[in-house]
């Protein structure tokens, strides 16, 4: 079977920067099965080999030493480039007759990837439809939306509408590329392949969640994006409530697309709505200082950077506990982590042992970029009486496995073209994940509390998240992860 690949929008950054080094890897790892056509579509004009000549000095910069020049040979062989305007109707009969002469009008798997803005979604999934270009007769037929999906819950679901209009749900593939990191597919297997954890799981033993997502670069020149979007419609609205989802949800009865996903789904009805009294009292919003002197910023800006969400899932298993949703830019550091805290030990016969939550067990699992788990307990300080300290257990995923840990998009785009949907957003989780983040988002935009706290850039946000976490006699783990 020919397994082909379609990317609209294929000049731009995420085809140079992602895409294509990870098709390449999966290539040299020998990942794929049968022939792979690879075929760029956009308005800029290029020749196969321009293309080509392009896209191989982009792929050497992001691999490396990985990069070898006669595998890149073999693998560029089968890339192609077709210009084309998405707007026009009239491109795709062109497009989908030179797609069937390169499958030499054989039965494909073929892949429609939107590597383009969010405005040109509708108008490519109706020509693709127009076109006779979903019609699976010929062979599966798959298109794959890049987020935003919608900018909130409304056009989520009018977006929803139209590609179904077109393609059946069975067809899409919404990617989220934190969804693709081995770390994150390793929380399913933390929880359900290891009786140690999942029978503390619970409200009996967690005291709170902490889900943090901090990059430490500024905005920089995307403020054209970031002011219309924000840091809840940016991080919380999918990554953050994905990684919630996957802490929270009830083991499934199978490991297949449907039974994952109707599990997570589940999670996201359980999450508790939020009053304008609640953001109030369960939300911070800040900006760092320097934000508004970025390209292309207002002066008087009121776009928030900077973001915590406290909320709860009311279910048997978690009713109580609160789950704290944090992310940043401009931060002390890049990183993704879960950080399951759990309760103190109901007596504590040690004068000198732990007296606040914070030191009690905890449990981290580190997303990025130092991707492993550490497990944090109190033991005896030698030679001094009963002090104790908190000590960790930790496994590094790049110390135990050799070789570099593969890029999301490299899993992903697997999963795409096995039909693999396991790892990727179905409708209703989209459509619920918005239901959860609008009414914030509107209390913020409105300018109603809590007000916008200015941060410096390089720490952990506005010194208020750590007095808001303290009064709840808790604090943040504000921990770097250590790259070796």
């Amino acid at each position: 079977m020919v397994n082909t690949i379609i990317i609209f929008g294929a000049s731009g950054d995420l085809t140079r920067r992602k895409l294509i080094p990870a098709l390449y890897e999966l290539h040299r790892k020998k990942r794929l099965s049968g022939t792979l056509l690879i075929v760029g579509m956009a308005r800029t004009e290029y020749s196969h080999d321009q293309w080509r000549e392009t896209l191989k000095e982009a792929c050497l910069a992001q691999v490396g030493k990985r990069f070898d020049p006669s595998l890149w040979e073999e693998f560029a062989k089968n890339i192609y480039y077709h210009p084309g305007d998405v707007s026009r109707a009239e491109c795709f009969p062109e497009l989908d007759k030179f797609l069937s002469e390169l499958e030499n009008h054989q039965p494909s798997t073929r892949i429609y990837y939107l590597a383009l803005a969010p405005e040109f979604y509708e108008c490519t999934v109706s020509h693709l439809g127009a076109a006779g270009m979903a019609v699976e007769s010929s062979g599966p037929r798959r298109i794959v939306v890049e987020k935003p999906f919608g900018r909130d819950r409304e056009s989520a679901r009018q977006l929803n509408a139209k590609i179904h209009e077109v393609f059946a749900e069975h067809q899409i593939y919404r990617i989220d590329h934190y969804l693709g990191k081995e770390t994150v597919a390793n929380v399913l297997v933390l929880r359900f392949a290891n009786t140690i954890f999942e029978p503390i799981w619970n409200r009996n033993y967690v005291d709170h969640v902490q889900i943090t997502a901090a990059e430490d670069l500024p905005i920089g020149r995307r403020a054209s994006f970031y002011e219309s979007a924000g840091i809840l419609r940016d991080m919380f609205q999918n990554h953050l409530l994905q990684l919630l989802t996957l802490t929270a949800m009830e083991p499934p009865s199978r490991v297949n697309a449907d039974d994952i996903r109707d599990e997570k789904v589940k999670v996201l009805r359980a999450v508790r709505p939020f009053t304008p009294a609640d953001v109030a009292a369960n939300t911070v919003r800040g900006q760092y200082r320097k934000y508004r002197d970025e390209p292309n910023v207002p002066p008087n800006s009121q776009t928030a950077t900077f973001g915590v969400v406290k909320l709860y899932v009311d279910n048997w298993r978690w009713q109580g506990v609160p789950f704290y949703l944090r992310s940043g830019k401009a931060m002390s550091c890049r990183t993704t982590q879960i950080v399951i805290q759990f309760r103190e030990p109901p007596h504590m016969m040690f004068e000198e042992g732990p007296k606040h939550i914070h030191e009690a067990n905890r449990l981290v699992l580190q997303i990025q970029p130092a991707e492993g788990i550490q497990i944090h307990f109190q033991t005896k300080v030698p030679d001094a009486g009963m002090k104790m300290r908190l000590t960790d257990l930790d496994f590094n995923f790049r110390e135990k496995f050799a070789g570099e840990m593969p890029e999301a998009y490299e899993r992903l785009l697997l999963d795409v073209m096995i039909g693999d949907p396991s790892l990727f957003a179905r409708a209703d989780e989209v459509e619920l994940a918005w239901g959860i983040i609008d009414p914030i988002q509107q209390v913020w935009d409105a300018g109603g509390p809590p007000q916008l706290e200015l941060y410096e850039a390089g720490g952990w946000g506005p010194p208020y998240s750590e007095e808001w976490m303290q009064r709840q006699g808790r604090r943040w783990f504000n921990v770097c992860p250590v790259l070796e």
